[in-house]
C-alpha cells in the first residue's frame, strides 16, 4: 500500500477548485484532511476498505475501531442507518453539528466491514461546517473521518496541526482555518431504546437530555464507538495464531503467497492477501472471520503476520479476538 510519496502532503484551498481536487482524491481511494466545527478530521472513502486502512497507517493507529462516517446532511445519513424515535430526535435537535449517532447499519448502507469494526452499528455525524458540508456532498459518498493526527497525540484545530503530524502521510489537507469548537464530538448510541452516552463533546449532556426529554443512560462496556476499550466482533471459532501448519479439520487464515504445512488438510481456506498486501489484508478481515464461522469449524489455524505497519494492527485484531472467553 503506497502512503503520500516524499514530495509531502499537499495543502488546498477551501475553495471550489481545492474541494473538487480533495473530492476527486477521496474517490480515488486517497486520505484528506479536512476542517469540520470539532477538529480536523482525516478523512477516506467508507466504502472502500482499502482506503479506510490507508487512514489506520497513517495515525500509526494501533487498533481497528469502529470510526465515524460523515454525511452531508440528516437525508443522506437517514440512507445509512436506522434510526428510532430518539435518534430521530437528538438528529433533528443537534444536526448539523457536533453530535454523533451510533444507530444499527441500514441493510443496504455500503460501509465497509473495516470502517465498523466488524459491527453491526455505525457512527454518523453531519459536521456544521461549510468546507466539509461542501466536500461531503461533492465526494457523495459517506466518508470516514478520526482525528487527522498520529495516534495519542493531540487533536489538531489547524491545517498546520495537521502538517506537524502527518505530512507525507497523507495526500492532502483541505485549508479550512482554525476549527471552532476545538473538542470532538459527543457520541450518543441509540440502539436499544435506551439512548446512552457514549463520549462526552462538543453538546452537552444537558442538552441532549432536554431534547429528548429523559436522562440518557450510561455506556456499556462493549466498543461501539471510538475512544472506548474492548473487542469489537469475535468469530466463534478458537483462533490458533502464527501456526506454521495446518491440522486435519482445522480452517487457514493465510497472508500472502507462502503455504504452511498440510495447507490441502485445512476444511477451508482464506487468504487475505495472495501478494501480501497489509492493506487489502485489513479490508478483508473482518470479512474473513464471518466466513470462516460461517463455515462451523472449531478453530482457525492463522498463519504469522508481519509485525510492523498494518500488520501490528492486523495481530491487535487477532490477538484480542484469540482471547480466553469467560
Amino acid at each position: 500500500m503506497r502512503l503520500q510519496s516524499d514530495d509531502g502532503t499537499r495543502r488546498l484551498r477551501d475553495d471550489e477548485a481545492g474541494i473538487e481536487e480533495a473530492a476527486a482524491i477521496l474517490r480515488a481511494g486517497g486520505t484528506v484532511a479536512f476542517p469540520t466545527e470539532t477538529v480536523y478530521g482525516l478523512g477516506a472513502d467508507a466504502t472502500n476498505g482499502e482506503a479506510v486502512a490507508r487512514i489506520y497507517a497513517a495515525k500509526g493507529r494501533p487498533r481497528f475501531n469502529p470510526l465515524i462516517a460523515h454525511l452531508p446532511d440528516a437525508e443522506a445519513a437517514f440512507a445509512q442507518g436506522r434510526f428510532d424515535e430518539a435518534a430521530q430526535k437528538l438528529a433533528a435537535a443537534f444536526w448539523p453539528g457536533p453530535l454523533t449517532l451510533v444507530v444499527p447499519l441500514s441493510e443496504k448502507a455500503p460501509i465497509s466491514d473495516l470502517a465498523r469494526a466488524g459491527l453491526p452499528s455505525i457512527g454518523l455525524r453531519v459536521p456544521h461546517h461549510p468546507a466539509a458540508e461542501a466536500l461531503l456532498r461533492t465526494v457523495a459518498r459517506p466518508v470516514v473521518a478520526p482525528s487527522a493526527n498520529r495516534s495519542g497525540h493531540v487533536s489538531p484545530t489547524t491545517a498546520d496541526h495537521v502538517l506537524a503530524d502527518l505530512d507525507g502521510r497523507i495526500d492532502a489537507v483541505l485549508d479550512g482555518g482554525s476549527t471552532r469548537v476545538g473538542v470532538e464530538s459527543t457520541i450518543v448510541a441509540c440502539l436499544d431504546g435506551a439512548p446512552r452516552l457514549l463520549r462526552a463533546g462538543g453538546v452537552p449532556r444537558e442538552a441532549l437530555e432536554a431534547a429528548l426529554g429523559r436522562p440518557l443512560a450510561e455506556a456499556g462496556e462493549a466498543v461501539i464507538a471510538p475512544g472506548m476499550l474492548a473487542s469489537h466482533y469475535a468469530p466463534a471459532a478458537r483462533l490458533r495464531l502464527d501456526a506454521d501448519a495446518i491440522e486435519p479439520g482445522e480452517a487457514a487464515l493465510l497472508l500472502g503467497a507462502h503455504a504452511p504445512a498440510g495447507l490441502d488438510r485445512a476444511r477451508v481456506a482464506i487468504n487475505l492477501s495472495p501478494r501480501g498486501d497489509l492493506g487489502e489484508a485489513a479490508a478483508r478481515l473482518f470479512a474473513a472471520l464471518r466466513d470462516l464461522d460461517a463455515a462451523g469449524v472449531d478453530t482457525v489455524a492463522v498463519a504469522p503476520i508481519p509485525r510492523h505497519g498494518l500488520g501490528e494492527a492486523i495481530r491487535d485484531r487477532l490477538l484480542r479476538a484469540a482471547a480466553p472467553r469467560g
